[in-house]
């Protein structure tokens, strides 16, 4: 029988676009070469101002600014400025990063500089409200598994900059500098065979290092308030018990793991704790922080929907210019004392005790901002606290 060769498209290699293909600017919507073509043909290349934006004026749904660092690395080099708000800075409307420059230096690059702030502003909005529904207890991400690998990093750094305290995504803690955590999945149990859940525990215990907690899955075969104090038993210095039954099986899960917290207790346990994951959004962590210790969240952060950000010009050849429906003229935006948001044009008078949130970002192509992680997270929780965010998500009142 012959052989038919395989297509490039179907190839062994992975489906991902490569960096240098989004950094040249042809992980772009077909429309921007044919504008391309058009302008280069009329010889036409007007200095704009263009401003990315979710909605016009503040509406009371404040998301959480991030993908920056990846919207600067891909201007970087052109000659263009740029202004954004700072990564982990909450906003509520009008522009959230603006391009001044000739706009065919940045014209293929909208599609792939809206998909970064777009992706990455979701996931750490969705984080942010997660940390809020159990600000005591530790929160990790578990839901890479959730998404397509190549947005791995994007998600686990998104997720701490919402504020969570790890992530489980080893490739993705090397390329952001964290190091990934995580114990033990059902298949390590499942493995050992049913009944064999000591040996399991017990050979977890014995092969991974001083620096691993020693936190024991106990809802494989058996019932949650067995398998809780049969790994107690069995792990000497056990951290703690993990829950992660699935949803069809659970039933009142506030009242599983309140009865394996007095089961725990009873038997001289006190100082295991449980970590609760599957499924779990802001709702559920909510109901279970007074009764549980820790949470692993998952799809609720990793598959969060993306921010409907728009890239329009608003100004060309220094006069305002924007489409119907759109405002028009170069904007700022404004953080008050009592965490206010506000929107007016720039050069115009500011609010009284206005903070400027538009910044520099690149200057002439040079990247001007450094990019902590850490402060980013410091930042939204300070936001969150400013603009009554973090007790909407506390209280469930959103």
């Amino acid at each position: 029988m012959r052989v038919r060769p395989v297509p490039p498209s179907m190839s062994d290699d992975f489906d991902v676009i490569p960096p240098a293909a989004i950094a040249e600017g042809r992980a772009t919507d077909a429309y921007f070469d044919r504008t391309v073509e058009t302008l280069e043909h009329a010889g036409r290349n007007p200095d704009v101002v263009a401003e990315v934006t979710a909605d016009q004026f503040p509406t009371g749904e404040w998301e959480l600014f991030a993908g920056v660092r990846d919207a600067a690395h891909l201007l970087k080099g052109r000659p263009v400025d740029v202004d954004a708000i700072r990564e982990g800075r909450l906003f509520d409307g009008g522009p959230t990063l603006r391009i001044e420059g000739p706009y065919l230096e940045f014209c293929r690059l909208e599609t792939a500089l809206l998909g970064f702030l777009s992706h990455a502003t979701g996931v750490a909005t969705a984080a942010l409200q997660a940390r809020h529904a159990a600000p005591a207890s530790p929160v990790l991400s578990f839901g890479s598994r959730h998404v397509h690998p190549s947005i791995g990093a994007m998600v686990e750094r998104s997720a701490l900059v919402g504020g969570l305290d790890g992530i489980s995504n080893v490739a993705a803690g090397e390329v952001i500098g964290r190091e990934a955590g995580g114990t033990m999945p059902h298949a390590l149990l499942i493995c050992f065979g049913r009944g064999a859940q000591e040996t399991a525990w017990r050979a977890f215990d014995e092969a991974v290092g001083p620096e691993v907690p020693r936190v024991a899955l106990c809802d494989t075969y058996s019932d949650e308030v067995d398998e809780a104090l049969r790994a107690a038993a069995t792990v000497d210095d056990l951290d703690s018990v993990r829950l992660d039954t699935t949803g069809s099986r659970r039933g009142d899960f506030r009242h599983i793991c309140r009865e394996v917290r007095w089961s725990l207790d009873a038997a001289g346990h006190e100082d295991v704790d449980i970590f609760a994951s599957g499924g779990l959004g802001p709702a559920t962590l909510r109901e279970l922080r007074d009764v549980v210790d820790g949470f692993g969240v998952g799809s609720h952060v990793s598959n969060a929907d993306p921010v409907d950000f728009a890239l329009d010009i608003v100004e060309v050849d220094g006069e305002p210019a924007a489409k119907r429906g759109k405002l028009t003229g170069k904007k700022d935006v404004y953080r008050t004392a009592d965490g206010g948001h506000h929107v007016g044009l720039a050069g115009r008078e500011a609010p009284a005790d206005g903070e400027s949130l538009l910044e520099p970002l690149v200057r002439d192509g040079d990247i001007v901002r450094e990019f902590d992680l850490d402060a980013a997270a410091e930042r939204a929780s300070a936001d969150a606290e400013r603009t009554g965010f973090a007790d909407a998500w506390d209280e469930g009142t959103v």
